[in-house]
């Protein structure tokens, strides 16, 4: 098939991605993982690729998936501690009573 179908000549299907974007190499995402891993500046570089003009589109996107996990899981924590502290509050209240 021709370029537009995204094939190669032998019948193999490439990625040309978007504008034709190369795709991100393994190597690539080993350090991007690690990078992630040491507080503070995983945080900040999250920010950075998901936010940045010249961030690859698929890194882009895989790092506002991940700031969307971590506001979604920063909820759910707060939530939880503020039942599990009301019910800590409500029982010692009432043993104290």
């Amino acid at each position: 098939m021709d370029e537009n179908n995204n094939y190669t000549p032998t019948g193999q299907p490439t990625y040309s991605g978007p504008a034709g974007e190369q795709p991100i190499s393994i190597g690539d995402w080993l350090i991007t993982f690690l990078i992630t891993c040491i507080p503070c500046i995983g945080l900040v570089m999250l920010f950075v690729w998901a936010f940045s003009s010249g961030t690859p589109k698929s890194k882009s996107n895989w790092a506002k998936a991940q700031l969307i996990w971590i506001l979604i899981i920063a909820v759910l924590t707060t939530i939880m501690y503020v039942v599990m502290g009301a019910a800590i509050l409500s029982t010692v209240q009432q043993t104290t009573m």
